[in-house]
């Protein structure tokens, strides 16, 4: 008899951002996969889980994929996690639960927390339509991401790390203008949360002044 795979969201900052729900499963399951140990080891044992821990990351989840499903086709119950947030939205996930999926195992996904969700509804901008782009490319295919995205009508939302944004901004003005409008939500949940909103200009001189810190969700006002 199959076992099963959850998919289990956790806090992105404030550790009070925990479903009851996700907490019974991390207590039952046989095993939690965490994309760090270390850093998961600290929430569960927040609240007093004792859970086996197995790393489960962008650097091995290749190489460990059909272990996992063989052991979950045997009956263990897994539940995914990643740092923060939902698993998949822009962390390790998708490969395993494609694969389980095709092996007919289920896969259930719990609702919570994400970052995008509340910067997009914080931003002020429309949220009945939306596109969600996470990290832009690196290099191959940034300038014709960027030029696609300029003529978006739709509310764009991207993720960015603080050594990145200028960079970012900067391209931003180029192809979505100057005065584009914008909000930018830094260390949502914690102690220092901040959201600055205005043009792609006025926003782009502020980080010059003012270096960034935490991670960042940037949403860009739709092409009018």
């Amino acid at each position: 008899m199959h076992g099963s795979l959850y998919i289990v969201p956790t806090p992105i900052g404030n550790l009070g951002d925990i479903t009851l729900r996700a907490l019974e499963v991390l207590k039952s399951v046989t095993l939690i996969l965490a994309e760090d140990t270390r850093t998961s080891g600290k929430l569960l044992k927040h609240y007093d889980i004792s859970t086996p821990l197995r790393s489960y990351h962008m650097h091995n989840e290749h190489r460990i994929l059909t272990q996992l499903v063989t052991r979950i086709k045997a009956g263990e119950t897994m539940a995914l996690i990643s740092d923060a947030g939902t698993p998949g939205i822009s962390d390790p996930g998708f490969l395993l639960i494609r694969e389980c999926l095709k092996e007919g195992i289920e896969v259930n996904c719990l609702p919570g927390a994400t970052a995008l969700i509340p910067a997009l509804v914080n931003s002020g901008f429309p949220t009945d339509r939306f596109v969600f782009e996470g990290f832009l490319p690196l290099k191959k295919g940034r300038q014709t991401r960027l030029q696609l995205l300029s003529g978006e009508s739709r509310t764009l939302v991207f993720y960015e790390s603080p050594h990145k944004l200028l960079r970012t901004l900067t391209q931003f003005v180029e192809y979505f203008g100057g005065d584009r409008q914008i909000s930018v939500s830094r260390e949502l949940t914690k102690m220092y949360e901040e959201t600055l909103r205005g043009t792609t200009s006025e926003v782009l001189a502020h980080f010059e002044n003012n270096p960034p810190k935490g991670e960042l969700v940037l949403v860009v006002e739709g092409r009018k």
